[in-house]
């Protein structure tokens, strides 16, 4: 059984997604990005899940903003 310790999430400002990934500690990833973007805040996608299927979405994610851009 794989272990599932990954979480899905994105991160906005003013109701926009700024960023997007996956971490294993959300209020840790959500302080790092506060660095950047002060009043942002992270909203997880999803349940947790394991490293790999979480790779796959942030893989999709950024094949669907490539092409949403062309």
């Amino acid at each position: 059984m794989v272990a599932r310790t990954t979480f899905k999430y994105r991160f906005k400002v003013a109701g926009k997604v700024v960023h997007w990934g996956i971490t294993t500690d959300l209020k840790r990833r959500e302080a790092e990005h506060r660095r950047r973007w002060p009043n942002g805040c992270i909203e997880q996608v999803g349940s947790v899940t394991t490293r790999e299927e979480a790779w796959e979405w942030e893989r999709q994610q950024t094949g669907q903003r490539f092409s949403s851009a062309s």
